[in-house]
């Protein structure tokens, strides 16, 4: 359906649940010209005749800002793509997504790589989407280009990343990339293992999950992430550390930010809502880098959430072909050494986390404050993104929070139907997403822009 042809979108929508800044609260979201006018006490509109949609008690929600995509396309399109991310991403009630620059061929790691994942991007995308560029050896001379062309930030591993064209920085490659990031003002997202850790762990192949945990300690996150420190006080770089399982790094970020170190962490839907002790065995839709820990960590990371530790929660989806897996079901090995790693959870993240969430005691304001205004900071986007506030994007989510249902992964948006979720009983049900004031319908022809990193000024 052409675009003019799309319904009027809501001028107002009223709910009895309104996830402000401030809190929640009865209130009439006013809209116009896809921007929030104001948010006015309840049952005040319409005004100006105004259409209304009331939504009762289904709560309403800021659209969600997720900084962690892996889209893969171009060159992995069978991995994922725009198109199937950014539909599951508003089924999940996520209005913005940034996308990673790697696992696709070419990745943003040059210009060129950058324009070409535009131009593949162009009239696919049902929400908002952005780029993070990649710092990898040998292209500190592209950071600048690719910093002016509007990228969030620059993406390193320091271990190898399991692509060939996306390595990882060793010591002096990450001295220059910080270095060079802290001349141009840009943010650096590291994926923080330590290799020699990992070398040195015992490497067992094989279906049993206890043996793949064993490869990956938490001794890999907490020395990359003491040597991340070190470099950033150094440099003067600002760093955040990407997808946080282990909680043994909690100490020393702490220290760090004492002694003025401007780091940040992030941590998952998948670290927060699973255990080791419930993965079965050979079941490596559960196989992620870093990986699951166990349940007293799964703890530790809430109460460091709860503190206001982690400045986002954001899904790290990165989903593959099944065939990449190698699950049982689908005539595969269930070896969790050899199969692909990556959780598919953009559609999933908000229920995901706000079933756990709920039974710890927390609220709707709590998660909207580390899934929407939390990314939304980390990005740059506030004021724009991530609230529900007078001149924000009018992006919004109907949620129900006691809507309950079954996970089907065949049901699920995103390319390829493997999830560890497939199966669980899962609360909380996005009714309806809007982008900037428009009903997001995966019907009509998507109406996503690509956005940039907001330029600071001279």
């Amino acid at each position: 359906m052409p675009l003019s042809e799309t319904p009027p979108h809501p001028a107002v929508i009223r709910s009895r649940r309104v996830v402000l800044p401030d809190g929640e609260r009865p209130a009439d979201v006013l809209i116009r010209d896809g921007r929030i006018e104001r948010v006015a006490a309840h049952g005040s509109a319409p005004v100006d005749g105004r259409p209304v949609t009331d939504l009762g008690d289904t709560a309403l929600l800021p659209g969600l800002v997720d900084t962690h995509v892996h889209v893969n396309e171009p060159g992995r399109t069978a991995w994922e793509g725009f198109a199937t991310a950014t539909r599951a991403a508003a089924a999940g009630g996520v209005t913005t997504i940034v996308d990673m620059p790697l696992n696709s061929v070419p990745p943003t790691t040059t210009p060129d790589g950058l324009a070409a994942k535009r131009r593949t991007a162009e009239g696919q995308a049902w929400v908002d989407l952005g780029f993070w560029g990649g710092a990898v050896p040998g292209n500190v001379p592209d950071l600048q280009p690719l910093h002016d062309a509007g990228v969030f930030g620059f993406k390193s591993f320091l271990a190898p990343s399991g692509v060939a064209e996306f390595p990882h920085v060793e010591q002096a490659a990450l001295e220059a990339a910080l270095a060079e990031q802290a001349r141009i003002g840009a943010l650096a997202i590291v994926h923080a293992e330590d290799p020699a850790v990992l070398a040195a762990a015992p490497q067992r192949p094989g279906a049993h999950y206890r043996d793949f945990l064993a490869s990956r300690p938490a001794a890999a996150e907490t020395a990359a992430v003491a040597r991340l420190l070190d470099t950033a006080r150094r440099t003067g770089a600002r760093v955040h550390i990407l997808h946080v399982s282990a909680a043994a790094v909690l100490p020393l970020l702490r220290r760090a930010r004492e002694d003025g170190v401007r780091v940040t962490a992030e941590t998952c839907p998948h670290y927060l809502t699973l255990a080791a002790e419930e993965v079965p065995d050979g079941d490596t839709a559960f196989k992620c880098c870093p990986p699951i820990r166990d349940e007293s960590n799964r703890d530790r990371l809430w109460e460091a959430l709860a503190n206001g530790e982690f400045a986002a929660v954001v899904s790290d989806h990165s989903p593959s072909t099944p065939d990449l897996k190698l699950l049982p079901e689908l005539g595969g090995s269930g070896d969790f050494a050899a199969a692909w790693g990556g959780i598919a959870s953009l559609q999933l993240g908000l229920p995901a986390v706000w079933t756990e969430a709920r039974r710890r005691g927390h609220t709707l304001a709590d998660v909207v404050r580390w899934m929407a205004a939390g990314p939304a900071a980390l990005a740059g986007l506030t004021g724009t993104k991530g609230a529900i506030a007078a001149g924000g994007d009018a992006d919004l989510v109907a949620f129900d929070p006691d809507g309950a249902f079954a996970v089907r992964a065949a049901e699920l948006h995103h390319r390829n139907p493997v999830t560890p979720y497939a199966g669980r009983t899962l609360t909380g049900t996005v009714r309806t997403t809007w982008l900037r004031g428009r009903v997001v319908d995966p019907a009509a022809e998507p109406f996503g822009r690509q956005i940039t990193r907001p330029q600071e000024p001279k």
